[in-house]
């Protein structure tokens, strides 16, 4: 009942910073797995349901500390307009909150479902431009070698793709931002519900960054043949829509793939 009440009074304390985040999922595509993350961490902590039934609640009044850690981040947040700082507080508080009312032994199995909560809150533009522009550069590298390895005429200026007919440009959709993002959020979610080893466990969230590069720079392979044998209206429009979902789901299936191997002769999933 306590714990009830204080998550009443925490949705009041951040109901005006809370929308403004979802709205932001619903914009921004490089962010549209928020959605689905609450629910993944709900799941979480519905698997250990009978674990935390077990364990009687002995609260542990240094967590308040925390609770006034995160709230001291929101208010800090707040005064600099910074918005990562004011949502990502909320997942700060929820931890304090739970060892303060829950005590220890029922943080530590609700850790993983709060700490997942973390994928749900957008990165700061400068944190996400700081990883999107070398991998736009890298991507436009491994394009740029693979097509003339086709024996396409090619050349390279930044993350410029320059061809006899056209001229593409590597933007950060095409990067594998936004897929290595929406991933690294699935692969934690897909290697926790496979019973496996804490090193295969990581191996394969891990493998979420070189998959997710990797596809798209087979997406932007395949609009420079496209753009070169076919002309570049071939390689814009629906291609580059269907493309970007294409690389997506052949992303997910080389994840599933790897964990369905990582995880035999360990169980399978749990």
């Amino acid at each position: 009942m306590q714990f009830l009440l204080a998550l009443m009074i925490l949705t009041g304390v951040y109901w005006s910073i809370l929308p403004d985040m979802v709205q932001q999922w619903y914009e921004d595509a490089n962010y549209s797995h928020g959605f689905v993350v609450p629910l993944i961490a709900g799941y979480f902590a519905y698997e250990r349901r009978k674990e935390l039934a077990e364990v009687l609640a002995e609260p542990w009044w240094p967590g308040l500390l925390l609770v006034v850690a995160g709230l001291l981040q929101l208010v800090v947040g707040w005064l600099g307009s910074e918005f990562f700082t004011m949502r990502s507080s909320i997942v700060v508080t929820l931890c304090g909150m739970t060892l303060f009312l829950l005590g220890k032994r029922l943080f530590r199995l609700m850790l993983l479902p709060l700490a997942y909560l973390l994928f749900m809150v957008p990165l700061p533009y400068i944190i996400y431009d700081m990883i999107a522009f070398p991998l736009k550069l890298f991507v436009t590298r491994v394009s740029i070698a693979s097509l003339k390895l086709m024996g396409v005429v090619v050349l390279r200026e930044g993350n410029i793709i320059m061809l006899p007919f056209t001229t593409l440009e590597v933007a950060d959709a095409c990067s594998g931002i936004r897929s290595l993002i929406s991933l690294l959020a699935l692969s934690v979610a897909y290697a926790f519900f496979l019973k496996m080893g804490a090193l295969r466990r990581s191996l394969l969230i891990l493998s979420a960054i070189p998959i997710a590069i990797s596809a798209n720079a087979l997406r932007v392979i395949g609009t420079g043949l496209l753009a070169q044998y076919w002309g570049a209206k071939a390689a814009e429009g629906f291609f580059h829509e269907f493309a970007g979902l294409a690389v997506f789901v052949v992303a997910i299936a080389l994840m599933i793939g790897l964990g369905s191997l990582l995880s035999k002769g360990e169980g399978g999933a749990e």
